[in-house]
């Protein structure tokens, strides 16, 4: 397990199953993570993407099948939401420094990723949604991780600061080599930045590179009339990339 040809897995998930009592929420799920991939879950609300993230990082058990992490692999973990108090007095400097084992180079990335020195001084009460995203992925960098998790981390920013925040994600990926996994429902970042999208809905419906995931029929009966655009604005990006390369 954990090997693919010249590809360096860092995860491996083998048939997994998950329920909550007697409700089934994931079946036979099968995927894996290598190094440098870009891979993005999509698929309707309740349809599991959650749940396998929290299977990953071991926060839920799992009914049977097999989820293998590359021995000594560090997680960063980007949520949906800050579960904190916000009427709390907490800076940002002081918030990324709670983070575990982390270290001045971690630190410094996670400054880079603020573009702003003026966001240390600034209370985590006061911040918009969008630099509360950007602190929460410099968090979760402040330990170097090899993979980053990101479950919706865009939901609640407007459409550029949607594009900003993933043009800081490929950023990373490229200087760094870290692997991302994300949820997304942002279909048109998902075609264009994505090396390979699953789509989920209790199972895995299909996957593969983005062109021929948003071409099959499974793809267009789980999203329906946003795939026409979804695929236009793909073959758009890659017909100028095409030119420019």
């Amino acid at each position: 397990m954990l090997k693919s040809g010249n590809n360096i897995m860092l995860i491996e998930i083998q048939n997994l199953n998950v329920a909550y009592g007697r409700k089934k929420v994931l079946e036979n799920v099968t995927l894996t993570l290598s190094k440098n991939e870009i891979v993005t879950i999509v698929g309707p609300n309740g349809s599991g993407k959650t749940t396998l993230f929290k299977a990953i990082i071991g926060s839920i058990p799992i009914k049977s099948g097999s989820v293998v992490i590359k021995q000594n692999l560090k997680i960063g973990y980007v949520p949906q939401v800050l579960n904190i108090d916000r009427s709390l007095p907490l800076t940002v400097e002081r918030f990324l420094k709670l983070a575990k084992n982390r270290n001045d180079q971690g630190f410094l990335r996670a400054q880079q990723i603020l573009d702003s020195d003026d966001l240390l001084s600034s209370q985590i009460s006061n911040l918009s949604a969008g630099q509360l995203q950007r602190v929460l992925l410099g968090h979760a960098l402040m330990n170097e991780p090899d993979v980053l998790l990101l479950d919706e981390a865009t939901r609640g920013l407007d459409q550029p600061g949607s594009a900003a925040f993933y043009k800081k994600i490929e950023e990373i990926r490229e200087t760094t080599g870290c692997a991302i996994l994300m949820i997304s429902h942002d279909l048109h970042v998902v075609m264009s930045a994505s090396n390979r999208v699953i789509c989920l809905n209790g199972h895995i419906c299909c996957q593969g590179e983005p062109k021929s995931v948003a071409a099959s029929p499974e793809y267009a009966s789980m999203f329906g009339s946003k795939v026409e655009g979804t695929l236009a604005l793909y073959h758009h990006n890659h017909s100028h990339e095409g030119k420019g390369s």
